[in-house]
């Protein structure tokens, strides 16, 4: 069973002039849109405290796991029967879903796949499960995720790299944001206005 999370944060920078908890919102719900629109994936919202706002985003029936980070949901997705996982940061509203796909598919001849971010870190990272002990301690946000972990691997081609995306962590980022896509309609609206 393949299973995709979105592993929410309660922050966001959001842009002048826009409510913060609404830009975090309409993040997170054009994330989850992504996820939950995947064929053969079964979508699940991970917290890291408390956030009945953000588990309104989610479709009904959707697993709301509370986690204390990234190892921690690899272990409870596990749990639920996934035999591969992705897990997708909560800001990258316009990420293709292709993107995705492409993670699952690195899995089949390595045991973890990335999607590196523009300026650090990680979109999202696809592991088989149970999830190598050697993931220990990188996180999404760790600024060299990818060298870590072929690093902690040890063993060359345990960690694939599909094309990288970006991530909507500073205000400046929404420029980022590709008009001509398809999607991101919530953060799309909030931005315009509508």
């Amino acid at each position: 069973m393949r299973f995709a999370a979105v592993l929410a944060r309660t922050d966001a920078a959001a842009p002048p002039g826009t409510d913060p908890d609404e830009y975090r919102l309409a993040l997170l719900e054009d994330t989850y849109e992504v996820v939950a629109g995947l064929e053969f994936v079964t979508p699940v919202l991970a917290l890291t405290a408390p956030d009945p706002a953000a588990e309104a985003v989610t479709w009904p029936g959707t697993p709301v796991l509370h986690v204390a980070g990234l190892e921690d949901l690899l272990r409870a997705l596990h749990d639920l029967g996934a035999e591969q996982a992705a897990v997708v940061t909560p800001d990258a509203p316009d990420l293709p879903a292709l993107l995705l796909g492409k993670l699952f598919r690195a899995l089949g001849s390595g045991q973890v796949a990335v999607c590196p971010a523009a300026g650090g870190g990680l979109v999202a990272l696809a592991a088989r499960l149970p999830a190598p002990s050697w993931l220990a301690g990188i996180g999404l946000d760790t600024p060299d995720a990818p060298a870590r972990l072929r690093t902690a691997a040890g063993v060359q081609g345990a960690v694939r790299s599909a094309p990288g995306w970006h991530r909507l962590r500073a205000p400046a980022d929404v420029s980022l944001l590709d008009p001509g896509l398809e999607g991101w309609d919530n953060t799309r609206a909030l931005l315009t206005g509508h």
